[in-house]
């Protein structure tokens, strides 16, 4: 059973992070309806730690894209990958220093069901208004177009993806379109800062875990651990190519209707609950 558990987690973190309707809302809600029979330390480890299954699938996938070398690159093509991370990891700055900062009191004070269904109606709104003024149509339509500014100022946005409910890719797409970038651009330049922002995420996770469990683990954990990153590396692929071929010819507003329904929906559940 915790097996099969661990194969519904992945595959709601696999749908969850990409789409920008909160992976942290969803896990919320799974973890009160499908327990799994762990402790909290492991389960908050878990709950990171299958992100890198999710990493993983963008590492395939734009591998060419984001490897320097090979792929009969030239030294201009190179430059720009270069460019391109340099871009990246200014990006993950703001992020980084607040996270490492206040991620202890922020998995105390928000960590809850009412921020989060407040963050996904919030930000469902958001995103309906933005496409409604038509922001991330006809601007930057390139990955390498995108400039340091902006790309700090994506970084800046991606904050407010500290706060449970907020969705990392929601924030930064939302960013992105306000900064006059593509929906495709905008979505792309979130799959790449993901690479280092839930690297990073994971392995603070795993050093607090040691750092007050231990290096320990059942076999079971192992387990539920390697099943929950395979199964979440699988699902992000697919829901990765969704994503991008859905929005060639959509916009993000049935995302930001579903965030509001969600949002409600969670709300109304723990209230009654």
């Amino acid at each position: 059973m915790e097996i099969i558990k661990a194969i519904i987690f992945g595959i709601i973190e696999g749908i969850t992070e990409w789409l920008p309707i909160s992976s942290t809302g969803h896990m919320i809600i799974l973890n009160d309806f499908i327990h799994l029979q762990v402790s909290d330390e492991f389960y908050k480890l878990f709950e990171v730690v299958i992100q890198l299954g999710a990493i993983m699938a963008v590492a395939l996938l734009y591998f060419k894209v984001i490897f320097p070398f090979g792929f009969g690159k030239k030294k201009k093509d190179t430059l720009e990958t270069f460019n391109l991370w340099g871009k990246i990891l200014v990006a993950c700055v703001p992020a980084a220093i607040i996270g490492l900062l206040f991620d202890d009191w922020l998995d105390e004070h928000l960590y809850n069901s009412i921020v989060v269904s407040l963050m996904l109606i919030i930000y469902g709104i958001l995103f309906i208004v933005i496409e409604n003024r038509g922001l991330g149509k006809n601007q930057v339509k390139s990955i390498k177009d995108i400039t340091y500014k902006q790309a700090m100022m994506v970084g800046v946005f991606q904050l407010l993806a500290l706060i449970p409910g907020t969705s990392r890719s929601g924030a930064t797409i939302i960013g992105g379109l306000i900064l006059g970038l593509s929906r495709s651009v905008a979505a792309e330049f979130t799959f790449f800062l993901a690479i280092p922002v839930m690297a990073g995420a994971s392995l603070l996770k795993i050093l607090k875990y040691i750092m007050h469990v231990g290096f320990v683990f059942t076999s079971m954990e192992v387990m539920t651990l390697v099943v929950g990153c395979l199964v979440a590396f699988i699902v992000s692929i697919v829901v990765i190519k969704f994503l991008l071929e859905y929005i060639r010819k959509h916009d993000f507003k049935v995302f930001g209707y579903y965030r509001i329904v969600l949002g409600i929906l969670v709300l109304l559940y723990f209230f009654l609950k």
